[in-house]
């Protein structure tokens, strides 16, 4: 949304009696003028527009800097065709008008439209444009009518005044199109209307924002509060996801502390026990190999007393069930 104040220059000399353009080339002006009005204020409400005609005595300032419609239309009723255009004239015109807005932050931007052939000499235009260049005054020209004519003059005039490409010249060719449609899909508005932030153009919503502005506006804030609602709905499905994959994480990295805490907390005596029972639980039977196999292995660690009761009672050995063994044993070889 760019702040900017704008001047409209328009040609209102007898050349624009001409019906080459759809109704006539003054009618087309008017229609231009209302069109790029709308594009200015509906881009940004600070924006403001003034309207100078140059043709007649002397160039005459119809419309101040404004953004009120009516102003507009005021100013506009009752101006009509007459004498020769002072093209030159009318730009410094424009440019005082400019350097006297009201608000300083504003860019500073002239549309001229150019319908009769200029008097002016290529010199002076090229100096005219350098003291706009100067001033940071960006200038468009919108040439239709004579354009064969003016072509050379208008192309050194708006090299003369362009920085960074912010200065344009359209030249419109007769024929049954309207003016301001081929203004609309010009460099002056961005192209097909995009560039005064998408106003007065084709909408997105299948509607002319230039004729009902108030239900594009309407439809264009729900469209954002449409779109801010999903981005808060993805944000919350996000967190929930983060959280909960968190938590999960969280849950199985305390398990694993447990079990780390519980080996931990086994000394090594307790340590051997288990591993010495686990691998008891493994075979089938106690047989006396296994027996001798786990005694010597025992009597082998540092520091582990065979004799403990402890130890004892983990292997699960038991003497007089060894002696019960032992006579069950002898009984059973006497029978045979």
């Amino acid at each position: 949304m760019v702040l900017e104040a704008t001047v409209l220059v328009i040609d209102n000399s007898e050349w624009a009696r001409n019906g080459d353009y759809t109704p006539n080339r003054f009618q087309a002006q008017i229609d231009s003028v209302h069109y790029l009005f709308n594009v200015k204020t509906n881009d940004n409400p600070e924006n403001t527009v003034g309207v100078i005609a140059n043709a007649g005595d002397s160039p005459d300032v119809r419309v101040s800097l404004t953004g009120d419609l009516g102003v507009l239309l005021k100013g506009l009723h009752g101006l009509g065709i007459r004498g020769e255009s002072h093209f030159d004239t009318g730009i410094q015109i424009a440019q005082l008008v400019l350097k006297h807005r009201a608000n300083k932050y504003q860019r500073q931007r002239i549309i001229a439209f150019v319908t009769s052939p200029i008097d002016t000499d290529e010199r002076s235009l090229v100096k005219l444009g350098k003291k706009l260049k100067k001033n940071g005054v960006s200038i468009d020209i919108v040439n239709f009518g004579e354009q064969a004519m003016n072509e050379q003059k208008l192309s050194a005039f708006v090299e003369a005044a362009n920085s960074n490409d912010t200065s344009h010249l359209v030249t419109i060719p007769p024929g049954p199109h309207v003016l301001s449609e081929q203004i609309r899909a010009s460099e002056i508005v961005g192209g097909g209307g995009a560039g005064a932030g998408g106003e007065g153009g084709e909408f997105d919503f299948g509607i002319d924002a230039d004729m009902d502005p108030e239900l594009a506006l309407a439809l264009r804030m729900s469209l954002q509060e449409e779109e801010e609602r999903q981005r808060r709905e993805t944000a919350a499905q996000g967190g929930a996801a983060a959280s909960g994959s968190g938590s999960g994480g969280a849950i199985q990295a305390g398990d694993n502390d447990n079990d780390a805490t519980m080996e931990e907390d086994l000394d090594e005596d307790e340590q051997i026990k288990r591993a010495i029972q686990m691998s008891l639980m493994e075979s089938e039977g106690g047989d006396d190999e296994n027996d001798d196999l786990v005694a010597s292995l025992i009597g082998s660690l540092p520091g582990v007393d065979p004799n403990d009761p402890d130890l004892q009672s983990a292997l699960g050995s038991d003497p007089s069930k060894k002696s019960g063994n032992g006579s069950n044993n002898k009984d059973g070889s006497e029978d045979k």
